[in-house]
């Protein structure tokens, strides 16, 4: 997935890590020559629920969405919503089209690249959801400035969500765990929806494993899952 170095988040735009895997086979080349380019954000402009979908409704955005069946879960269990899903990883775009075109989901958008390119160009207080689940580790601490979760990232995360909308993160990484938690602590834009452990141990309705997350746990890895709520402006 993406990641970026802190500070200006609109101006940090370097992908790191693979972009393509094994050569597709027709169906899946297929896929990507028609029906990508239909589902495809748009390249420039204001990205808003009405130019991607022909009207107003909540918004959904994913970072990172692996082969996509968290999205597709979501998307299709709230049909009326709109979800946006950027991934650089050119066969995890294929497996999220096989899903969208399995599922008959029209209310989902894709972007292979950059999240924070897409991510800057939607309006602020546009988005209900916001998810990073199961992002690239990046154990090393000289990495750590390719973490999505840094200050800059989460600075324009708050920013694009409305008062109430809703950022959900998961790992099962136990480095990148304590990261996020040291950014997101009293973070002045969030408020933390965990009463006690086993908020953040089980996880939510509304949130399918991922493959990602089954492999942590046929790995024996713990699973943790985070949800922030945006706070309205003071």
């Amino acid at each position: 997935m993406t990641a970026h170095k802190s500070g200006d988040p609109t101006t940090l735009n370097r992908l790191y890590g693979r972009q393509s895997g094994p050569r597709l086979r027709k169906g899946q080349q297929e896929m990507v020559d028609t029906l990508l380019p239909a589902l495809s954000v748009p390249a420039e402009g204001p990205v808003t629920a009405a130019d991607l979908f022909g009207y107003d409704r909540p918004l959904h955005f994913e970072i990172g969405f692996g082969g996509g069946e968290h999205m597709a879960y979501r998307a299709d269990m709230l049909p009326d919503h709109g979800f946006i899903g950027c991934e650089p990883f050119l066969n995890g775009v294929v497996q999220a089209l096989g899903h969208v075109r399995d599922k008959g989901l029209g209310n989902v958008r894709l972007h292979m690249g950059d999240a924070l390119d897409v991510l800057s160009r939607i309006p602020d207080g546009a988005l209900s959801f916001v998810y990073l689940l199961h992002p690239d580790p990046w154990p090393k601490a000289r990495h750590a400035k390719r973490r999505m979760m840094n200050p800059g990232p989460v600075a324009m995360i708050a920013r694009k969500l409305k008062p109430g909308g809703e950022f959900r993160f998961g790992t099962d990484h136990p480095v990148y765990l304590r990261w996020a938690l040291m950014v997101m602590n009293g973070h002045p834009d969030f408020d933390w929806l965990a009463s006690d452990p086993r908020d953040f141990q089980t996880r939510p309705g509304g949130w399918p494993e991922t493959r990602y997350e089954a492999k942590a746990r046929r790995l024996g890895h713990e699973v943790w899952y985070f949800r922030y709520r945006r706070r309205a402006e003071p």
